[in-house]
């Protein structure tokens, strides 16, 4: 599968100065290890993959002394291959599993920044797994693997040429084709229930078949839970695991701030906060806070106590809610739930797209824009519709208070401008 965060790898392998060791990183089975192999056969002559939950004996050479000379050497002969600066990359995977291992990137960076190291490891693992060795703060370049975008997605399963499509007439901001735009609105109703997981993109591509991707769905899902009880005591991965199951209810409902009630009867922050922050900050769930003010900088009027949660990849939401895809192809989803999965999809789309999530309601009248991005110092509201009913009331009182000089409407209507108010369908939202 080509991935967009190829080319960033590939900067990185040309930097030429003050290169430091690359930590990729993101939500289990996202597809770390595929790209960085990937990237080792394509722009080196040659690579070392080590997987540190595997194999223990390399783990072990990281016990003692962390010279990179030495660890070099030893896995020069443990490999039997030689390791030559610039020609071969070093994969370290799984280096969660190894705190000494990622203390190591720390001396790569300062005492051998002439090898090419890259290391992947669960989100979560890397960051809360630390015992008894720090984090190399400001001596490794940090990336984070996200699921496939619908462009990634459009091009895994052989359809480049319709994303070229897309970004022409985003560019020119002109209607698509009738016929192409139906094309591409069917694709986008694929990927709500197949989602940009890899494996899930894999099976319905290998068998041309959505019958069987549901299964696959489940077991990514299984892996996200069973790291809720390995990285968590047993009383607090319960209250993860409880607050995890309440998702697709928080989104079932007109207002999509997270309520802690839903999770059970007499839930509050100071119960489950900590469980919240756990699913967030292992990369399952993606957070959107809202603001008070739609100025910049949008951190600056953050309200902390309303948020709303989505799911990292939208078609894990629709296994988890045992939607069928003849659910979404056939239309027979309630309103609330369309929108829910329009809004998961835009959401996960941003945070690929390196966007932090914020939204902005006000009390009188009532009124809510989904997101709000902030870009080259402006702030541009982004509402979401699933269908083509585009009414957007609340989007025009932001447009008094805030006078933006850009507004986007996301639906399935096709390109267009109307005044200040950019018309973008569904299946173009990656462009942003």
């Amino acid at each position: 599968m080509e991935r967009n965060i190829m080319q960033e790898l590939l900067e990185w392998k040309n930097m030429r100065k003050d290169r430091m060791p690359l930590l990729l990183y993101g939500v289990r089975q996202v597809g770390k290890t595929y790209i960085l192999r990937e990237f080792g056969d394509r722009y080196f002559k040659s690579s070392i993959y080590v997987n540190f939950e595997r194999m223990q004996m390399v783990a072990d050479y990281f016990v003692g002394e962390l010279s990179p000379d030495r660890l070099i050497r030893l896995l020069e002969e443990y490999f039997g291959q030689k390791v030559v600066p610039d020609e071969t990359l070093l994969i370290f995977d799984e280096i969660q599993a190894c705190e000494r291992a990622l203390t190591s990137l720390k001396y790569f960076c300062e005492e051998a920044p002439e090898y090419h190291v890259a290391a992947a490891g669960s989100l979560l693992g890397v960051a809360i797994n630390r015992e008894s060795y720090s984090f190399p703060v400001g001596k490794v370049i940090m990336k984070t693997l996200y699921p496939l975008r619908f462009d990634e997605f459009l091009a895994a399963l052989g359809q480049k040429h319709l994303v070229s499509l897309i970004w022409e007439h985003y560019n020119e901001m002109k209607e698509m084709p009738e016929a192409a735009h139906q094309e591409l609105l069917q694709w986008y109703d694929r990927y709500l229930f197949i989602g940009g997981m890899p494996a899930a993109i894999n099976e319905y591509k290998e068998r041309e078949s959505l019958v069987n991707v549901p299964e696959v769905q489940s077991l990514i899902l299984n892996a996200y839970t069973a790291d809720m009880a390995k990285y968590t005591s047993n009383s607090e991965s319960t209250k993860i695991r409880n607050a995890f199951q309440s998702l697709p209810a928080q989104l079932a409902k007109e207002n999509k701030k997270f309520q802690y009630k839903l999770i059970r009867k007499g839930a509050t922050a100071g119960l489950f906060g900590d469980s919240i922050a756990w699913l967030i900050f292992s990369g399952i769930a993606l957070s959107c806070e809202r603001v008070t003010r739609g100025e910049t900088p949008l951190i600056a009027f953050r309200d902390v106590s309303s948020f709303k949660i989505y799911l990292s990849d939208v078609g894990l939401l629709a296994a988890f809610t045992g939607i069928m895809p003849e659910d979404i192809i056939k239309n027979n989803l309630s309103e609330i739930y369309k929108g829910a999965l329009a809004e998961n999809y835009v959401a996960q789309t941003l945070t690929a797209c390196g966007y932090h999530l914020y939204y902005w309601t006000s009390d009188s009248p009532v009124a809510e824009v989904d997101f709000l991005i902030q870009k080259s110092g402006k702030v541009i509201p982004v509402e979401v519709k699933s269908g083509e009913n585009v009414n957007a009331k609340s989007l025009k009182h932001f447009r008094k208070l805030a006078q933006p000089e850009k507004m986007i409407r996301i639906s399935r209507k096709n390109f267009g401008l109307d005044g200040m108010v950019w018309a973008v369908p569904l299946y173009a939202a990656f462009c942003l």
